[in-house]
This record gives structure tokens, C-alpha cells and sequence, in this order.
């Protein structure tokens, strides 16, 4: 009864005091206008903010479809499991580190795309159209770069349109995922070349504690000290990084 009767008291001092601050001054007003604009400037920010957000929202499936994304998270998960660290570094760790060369990675083509397509269209230079077809087009040919014709042929004979000219020509509903298979395809092709000598020193920890008659204690127990020691002493990451990095170039 008595949280009853506070809440009641705090809901009208609230009001109260709100209604003192309409008193003395005005409450600002939130609009949506609904009309053509004639320059990329009239849009309200109402209409702004929505599109915003609804780039944010959208901005993890752009960030997987577009960008090298896709083989830095999946080469850096496979390592963690080869290793037999099952949750060090902790999978936040692992996704920003792959941001960040993501980052590092996209940034030239980010760039240019503002500059030729985004930059000119705000200056009134381009129509929505132009500036949408030259701001994809450094994506779409890093996509291109990064993607096996074979992949691409299969989602061209999959739609059952005709074969392009020039790779251009290739739609973007076709080359997005074309490139998703290419990269998942690269990324676990790394991940073999990762696996093989962690692999072979659990074989031969594995051989050497059941040739001792110590069947009790867990190869991955003991193997983990000189998978970490190995990858420490050929100093694992820079080579890692420089690996990844360097494949997309």
C-alpha cells in the first residue's frame, strides 16, 4: 500500500513539474512531412533519423555481404579451435579484431566509394541513380577480385539469366553471393594450412603418452602448453595478420 501510494506521488509531481516547464516554456514539436523533394538537402530530419537507423540496423548484414569480413571471423575462430583454447580469446575479442582489419582492409574502397559516388550526389553533381551505380562500383570489383568465376556461374545458370558480357554486367543480387561462398571457401582453406602443425604436435604427444602407458591423462591436457609455446615462438599473430591482409591484395 505504501509503494502504492509513493508511486502516485511521484507520478503527480511529475506531472506537475512538467506542466510548470509548459507553462514557461514551449515544448518543441516533432513533424513528418510527406512530399517531393527537390534536392537532397529538403529532407527532413525526422526522415533522416529513420534513414539512419535503418542503415545502422542493416549495417551487420552490409558489413558481412560486402567485406572481407566473412574470412577474417572464420580463419580467426578455426585458429582458437586449433589451438584448443575453447574460449580464449573470448569470441568478442575475436569479432573485433576482425572489425578492425575489416576496417583496415575496406577503408581505400570506403574512400573512393564516397568520393565518386556519395560526395558528388550531396553536391547536387550526380542523380540517386549515378551515385548509387559509382558508389558500388569499387565494392563490386573488390567483390570481383575475391570471387571464383565458377561460383559466380552458378548463381548466373541458378537465376537463369543471361551470361554477361563483361563482369561489370553481374548484378549485385548474383555477385553478393557468389562472394560469400568464395570467401567461406578461402577462409576454411586457411584454416587447413592452420590446422596441420597443431595437428601433428597432438599426434605426437598422443603417441608419446600411450608409448609411457599413461592412458589416463588427455593428450589436448599436454599438447596445449607447446601448441601455445609455438605459435608464441614464430610469433603467430603478425604472421596471421600479414597472411590475411596480404590475401586480399
Amino acid at each position: 500500500m505504501r509503494r502504492i501510494i509513493f508511486l502516485s506521488s511521484l507520478v503527480l509531481l511529475i506531472t506537475v513539474i512538467f506542466a510548470s516547464v509548459g507553462h514557461a516554456q514551449a515544448i518543441p514539436k516533432v513533424s513528418v512531412e510527406l512530399g517531393e523533394a527537390s534536392e537532397p538537402s529538403d529532407l527532413s530530419a525526422t526522415l533522416q533519423i529513420v534513414l539512419l537507423l535503418t542503415v545502422l540496423t542493416l549495417a551487420p548484414s552490409i558489413i558481412l555481404m560486402l567485406t572481407s569480413f566473412i574470412r577474417l571471423v572464420v580463419v580467426l575462430g578455426f585458429l582458437r579451435q586449433a589451438i584448443g583454447t575453447q574460449q580464449l580469446p573470448p569470441n568478442q575479442l575475436l569479432i573485433s579484431l576482425a572489425l578492425i582489419l575489416t576496417f583496415f582492409i575496406i577503408s581505400p574502397i570506403a574512400n573512393q566509394a564516397y568520393n565518386d559516388g556519395l560526395k558528388p550526389y550531396l553536391n547536387e553533381e550526380l542523380s540517386k541513380e549515378e551515385a548509387f551505380e559509382k558508389g558500388m562500383a569499387p565494392f563490386k570489383k573488390f567483390m570481383l577480385a575475391q570471387t571464383r568465376e565458377k561460383d559466380l556461374a552458378l548463381f548466373v545458370n541458378l537465376s537463369g539469366m543471361e551470361q554477361p558480357e563483361i563482369p561489370a554486367d553481374i548484378p549485385l543480387h548474383i555477385l553478393i553471393p557468389g562472394f560469400v561462398i568464395s570467401e567461406l571457401r578461402m577462409g576454411f582453406q586457411i584454416a587447413f594450412l592452420i590446422f596441420v602443425p597443431f595437428l601433428i604436435i597432438d599426434m605426437i604427444v598422443a603417441s608419446v603418452l600411450m608409448s609411457m602407458g599413461m592412458m589416463m591423462l588427455p593428450p589436448i591436457i599436454v599438447a596445449l602448453p607447446f601448441k601455445i609455446l609455438l605459435f608464441v615462438l614464430v610469433d603467430g599473430w603478425y604472421l596471421l595478420v600479414k597472411s590475411l591482409v596480404g590475401s586480399f591484395y
